[in-house]
């Protein structure tokens, strides 16, 4: 198993309402992508200072399964159109999860 992990430093201009959507749209694109093992995605509790403002971790059978969802259409339209120009920060890393 695969996992995936990116956290997110949202714009100052950003609301809760495209925090919301974005949520919602990260949910309908799981549903379109069947290579997507388990999915989880949200805010951060703001329990510490400094922390990333939201988190997606996205689990796959295998390195293949993760670059299909990667190089999907559907989740490069998301970005474009959620995250890109709305973010001042960015995380990433895939690990071998097994």
């Amino acid at each position: 198993m695969y996992r995936h992990v990116v956290m997110l430093k949202w714009n100052d201009d950003v609301d809760e309402a495209h925090v919301a959507a974005t949520g919602a749209a990260l949910d309908a694109l799981v549903a379109t992508i069947p290579e997507v093992g388990d999915y989880r995605h949200g805010p951060d509790l703001g329990l510490t200072d400094g922390n990333f403002d939201y988190v997606i971790v996205g689990e796959f059978a295998s390195v293949e399964d993760y670059v299909t969802y990667r190089d999907h259409p559907d989740h490069r339209r998301l970005i474009a159109d959620y995250i890109a120009d709305r973010v001042n920060a960015r995380a990433a890393v895939q690990y071998d999860a097994s």
